[in-house]
């Protein structure tokens, strides 16, 4: 019976895969110019692209679930269940987004109304799709208090989990709080016992002194760690990795062999700490904009100008800088570089450094309603002096910038997947305890329908961003997954701000006050979906952009 179920969500989800692709080939007609994509006309269509940008990510979401659910031998029929109530949900969104803009995207009104109130999608729907199957999904989830599912990765995986969530336990939870309300500094000592447990290593090869294995890829053990130290704390633990993933994969990718012994063993060891700088003022997303001059000198390159959002800047021991060497700005991304820039590490919220070899670097960190203790900063790049060897790849590096950093980003962007994941995680665990701990009205918080619905749906969206990223890594390792990093950190990071929100809500007045954790989930969460490439720019220059294109 679950055979055919599972044949029959797959079957509603392919009904609706159709009408998307119908969609984008309708845009693409309406978006093309001699057989070209206008970018003007593409922008005339920004609504429309967007909520299919959501629907590709939320069926692909769906899929992975479906996977999940087959392959998992462990809690079989929990998780089949909530995949299949996943799928329910997914199906009413989807058609949902259709419908409402189903002129604009040349779908026929009474086709998706149709659809909607016959087999495959009515049948499925009326089976998985009730009130009474999540709140039964939620009553179980309370009765087990343990809301871990299998992960289904494997022994030796659920081992290194397992181990780091103690380390999150023991040591970063403690500190979390006070980090957070005090937007305080993330301790030495609470870096130096990440380094020692090797988390800065996660995406190194071995070879270079990381945990990474030298003959392959494999993000799956980095998606692990992130999770569970994101579980801890989003901004004192969980982006510890974010950096030095996004710099090592940049470096695997492009860097000579040189910058690769030098950077790579210290990085991995936490002897080098790493910021990332590619924002600026007036250019968030739009790399190809930027506009940060480095200008050849005697001894090397001279940094000018101003960046932005560099989260980590003050205590790293080098920030990846993306400036623009070419001054023909007609040249776009082609004339970015990508550059190592040593300095020393400063404590608090600002810094000023003389560089020895010429120039100053000013760093004031950015007030922030949450995602505190790493600090995010303005920087100020003034005659600042780097040498030959910090650019990135040497002379065959020069005008590399752009995809240097594309292939650091999108490490990142499955890797923000798993710090989404980790806020969840934490958010649901607060939740049940809360739901099952306080009385209202003469009975728990859990006993009453709207929770166990409410827990049951966090606990599917919880699943299905991890079983997504696991899908995305897998792909990325093989040498693929571009697209679906994409798709994986738009679903995740939407996903972790609702159930953020939910497991907020559930506590009431409590949830409000920053004493309770899940007041610093809630606005913590809500970064995931402007970092490592905002919603939007995701939604419409990169999903939504290349499925037009594609578009038969």
């Amino acid at each position: 019976m679950s055979t055919d179920t599972t044949n029959q969500a797959r079957q509603c989800l392919e009904c609706l895969r159709s009408e998307v692709n119908a969609a984008f080939s309708h845009l693409k007609a309406l978006c093309s110019e001699e057989g070209r994509l206008s970018p003007k006309l593409l922008d005339e269509q920004q609504k429309v692209s967007y909520e299919l940008a959501f629907c590709v990510a939320e069926i692909e979401a769906s899929v992975a679930m479906l996977n999940y659910a087959t392959e998992t031998q462990t809690e079989a029929d929990l998780c089949k269940s909530i995949a299949f109530t996943f799928c329910a949900e997914t199906i009413r969104t989807v058609w949902q987004r259709l419908l409402n803009h189903a002129q604009e995207l040349g779908l026929d009104n009474a086709h998706l109304l149709q659809l909607m109130g016959s087999a495959p999608l009515a049948d499925f729907l009326r089976q998985h799709g009730s009130s009474s199957q999540l709140a039964k999904i939620g009553a179980a989830l309370l009765d087990r208090g343990n809301v871990r599912l299998p992960t289904g990765l494997g022994e030796e995986k659920d081992l290194v989990r397992e181990s780091f969530a103690r380390f999150a336990d023991d040591v970063v939870v403690p500190q979390a709080e006070s980090i957070h309300r005090f937007d305080t500094d993330i301790p030495d000592s609470l870096i130096e016992a990440a380094a020692q447990m090797g988390c800065f290593g996660t995406c190194i090869p071995e070879q270079f002194g990381g945990l990474m294995p030298n003959d392959k890829h494999d993000s799956l053990g980095m998606l692990v760690v992130t999770e569970e130290l994101s579980r801890g704390s989003l901004g004192a633990a969980g982006s510890l990795i974010t950096r030095p993933e996004i710099a090592a994969r940049a470096l695997l990718h492009g860097g000579t062999d040189e910058q690769k012994q030098y950077f790579l063993p210290r990085l991995a060891a936490g002897e080098m700490l790493a910021a990332i700088s590619i924002t600026e003022p007036d250019y968030g997303s739009d790399v190809a904009s930027l506009s940060l001059k480095a200008s050849q000198t005697d001894s090397g390159w001279m940094l000018n100008g101003a960046k932005t959002w560099c989260t980590f800047a003050g205590k790293a021991d080098v920030i990846v800088v993306i400036a623009r060497t070419d001054t023909d700005r007609s040249k776009g991304h082609k004339g970015l570089s990508m550059f190592m820039v040593e300095k020393p590490r400063f404590a608090g919220h600002e810094f000023s450094h003389e560089n020895p070899a010429g120039g100053r670097l000013v760093g004031r960190a950015i007030p922030t309603i949450g995602y505190r203790g790493m600090h995010s900063f303005d920087l100020s790049f003034e005659d600042y002096v780097v040498p030959n060897s910090a650019l990135v790849g040497g002379t065959a590096g020069q005008g590399q910038g752009f995809y240097l950093t594309m292939a650091g980003l999108s490490g990142g962007r499955i890797q923000t997947a798993a710090r989404a994941s980790g806020v969840m995680q934490a958010a649901l665990e607060k939740a049940v305890s809360y739901s099952n701990d306080r009385k209202v009205f003469g009975a728990t918080v859990g006993e009453y329908q709207l929770t166990q619905v409410k827990l049951a749906r966090m606990l599917a969206a919880l699943t299905a961003s991890r079983q997504f990223s696991y899908a995305v890594a897998k792909l990325m390792d093989s040498g693929g997954g571009q697209m679906e990093a994409s798709l994986v950190k738009l679903f995740s990071c939407r996903a972790a701000e609702w159930v953020s929100r939910e497991a907020l809500q559930i506590h009431g007045g409590m949830g409000y006050a920053e004493e309770t954790s899940v007041s610093r989930y809630f606005v913590d969460a809500r970064v995931l979906s402007i970092f490592e490439g905002a919603e939007e720019t995701l939604a419409l220059k990169v999903i939504a952009r290349d499925l037009i294109a594609k578009a038969a």
